[in-house]
């Protein structure tokens, strides 16, 4: 009889850090700082909550926001925190008085990130190397333990359901980029 293993991969509630304002390039890597420190300011839905109860092994980046979710998931025990499954930094300038919304930033810097930009983050290549790397070792904890929950972010979670969908998982091949929302990839 074949065993079903699964990888469910979470996005992290709303951090507590919004993403507002206008500000110079130069502010860019202060707010990347304040918002990577950033606990969450919400909590998962009711069915959330009893969807991903079943998990037994967790998951999280390190950041403050991907253990705070597990945690409020009601996950007391987090069994691997690690660098690798952290979000993709956005790369800055260090320098500029033009003054933008930092959504503009974003958009701008991650516009530019997707045509090879990296100066003071990771690149693109960089990114999808270590996205392959983290697919890898949660196939290996969910080889070991048949359900794992992985409480992560908006784009290493695309890029991590990417490799995992090039490996025969089967799942979605956009996973969703809204707090607590969630996607399942399963393999026999």
């Amino acid at each position: 009889m074949e065993v079903m293993k699964k990888i469910i991969l979470l996005r992290h509630g709303k951090p507590i850090f919004e993403l507002k304002g206008a500000v110079r390039a130069r502010d860019l890597p202060i707010i990347a700082s304040s918002y990577d420190c950033s606990g969450i300011a919400d909590r998962p839905a009711n069915t959330t909550i009893s969807a991903l109860s079943e998990s037994k092994f967790i998951v999280c980046s390190s950041l403050k926001r991907s253990v705070d979710s597990a945690k409020a998931l009601g996950h007391t025990e987090i069994h691997l925190t690690d660098e690798l499954f952290c979000e993709s930094a956005i790369p800055h300038f260090e320098t500029g008085a033009i003054k933008l919304p930092i959504i503009v930033w974003i958009f701008i810097l991650r516009l530019f990130w997707l045509f090879g930009f990296s100066r003071n983050g990771e690149s693109l290549t960089q990114a999808r190397s270590r996205a392959k790397k983290a697919a890898a070792s949660l196939t290996q904890l969910a080889t070991e333990h048949r359900q794992v929950l992985f409480v992560g972010h908006g784009l290493i979670n695309s890029l991590i359901a990417r490799e995992l969908r090039k490996t025969g998982w089967r799942g979605s091949s956009n996973p969703s980029r809204t707090y607590w929302e969630y996607s399942v990839f399963e393999q026999s």
